[in-house]
């Protein structure tokens, strides 16, 4: 067997159907689409839904929203702490080390134990880190925060009833 004695099997191939060639013949004058008409004359974009708004339309686009009241802290665990070997703890020394970056709010997270005791100030602390400083002799200060409170969203229809 060579090259040119091969052809696909028989009735594995099929010839097109040619419309539009005259109205003689099955598939003429309108070919197949009917008469008159937007499909007829093959001017419906996809996507199109006649006119009804569609789908990608209806759905919404942006999902969720960013908190304009939501506080970042930078968190910092005792074992960070204890690595380090310091016994006054504060941001401007954490900022020194490269534990936190600059204008960042810390937080003290209580992951690890402190072997001695530390005064640590920071603007925020987890109950167990809290726990911890102080059951090893050391105190935890908080920092104000640079902000005042905020007050709640106004024009929630539970609170003015």
């Amino acid at each position: 067997m060579k090259v040119h004695d091969l052809k696909p099997a028989e009735g594995s191939r099929k010839q097109r159907k040619r419309v539009g060639r005259g109205i003689g013949g099955k598939g003429g004058k309108t070919a197949g689409r009917g008469s008159k008409g937007q499909r007829a004359r093959n001017t419906v974009r996809p996507g199109f839904e006649g006119g009804q708004i569609p789908l990608q339309q209806r759905l919404p686009k942006l999902r969720g929203f960013n908190n304009p009241f939501r506080v970042d802290y930078q968190g910092v665990n005792l074992d960070t702490i204890t690595e380090s070997g310091l016994t006054e703890i504060n941001p401007e020394v954490l900022l020194e080390n490269g534990l936190v970056s600059k204008g960042a709010l810390v937080k003290i997270l209580g992951r690890g134990e402190l072997s001695s005791a530390v005064t640590v100030k920071a603007h925020a602390f987890s109950k167990s880190a809290e726990a911890a400083i102080t059951a090893a002799g050391g105190t935890a200060e908080k920092l104000p925060l640079p902000f005042k409170v905020r007050p709640a969203a106004q024009g929630n229809a539970l609170t003015n009833r």
